[in-house]
């Protein structure tokens, strides 16, 4: 939450993507474990859907199932917006946005590593330790598919369901 108070101060037209991989562990952990299975099959099948009503569908579909369980409907309904944000952006972009995985796997390591040292006997000490902890993970990033669209969203252009909107002159 903090981390989008603050881009939303820096850039307040930003939109937000919520992470499915950890609404998803949200959802079923307030299932019992013998519907587990199920529910996991739902999300995924929401988050991989072709486009937005598609998505829209089995959402319908997962509401119905576990109509039962409205914790369960609720954590994925009063979330859907910035759920679904991903079809926006260009098709190729969507498995690096569904999740915030990469954005926090390096910071793990970080953790990982700070938590160990517990105590440094400077600032720089610690901010090196840092540093090298993220140039190490950074070599294991995975790339991004389709880097030359950054530039076209970065310019403003509008995407609906990973394909580009052409406006016509």
């Amino acid at each position: 939450m903090g981390l989008w108070a603050a881009v939303g101060e820096v850039y307040p037209q930003a939109e937000q993507q919520l992470c499915w991989n950890h609404k998803m562990l949200n959802v079923i952990d307030a299932v019992s474990q013998k519907e587990q299975i199920e529910v996991k099959k739902h999300l995924n099948t929401m988050m991989y859907a072709d486009s937005r009503a598609q998505a829209l569908v089995e959402r319908k579909k997962f509401e119905h199932a576990f109509r039962h369980n409205p914790k369960a409907v609720k954590t994925v309904v009063d979330n859907w917006e910035r759920l679904t944000r991903y079809y926006d952006f260009p098709r190729e972009h969507w498995k690096h946005l569904r999740t915030s995985n990469v954005v926090e796997s390096p910071f793990s390591r970080v953790r990982l590593r700070t938590t160990a040292s517990r105590r440094f006997k400077s600032q720089i000490n610690a901010t090196c330790l840092i540093w090298k902890t993220l140039r190490v993970a950074e070599m294991s990033f995975r790339k991004l598919n389709a880097p030359l669209l950054v530039e076209k969203v970065a310019e403003g252009k509008k995407y609906n369901n990973g394909k580009e909107i052409r406006v016509a002159a």
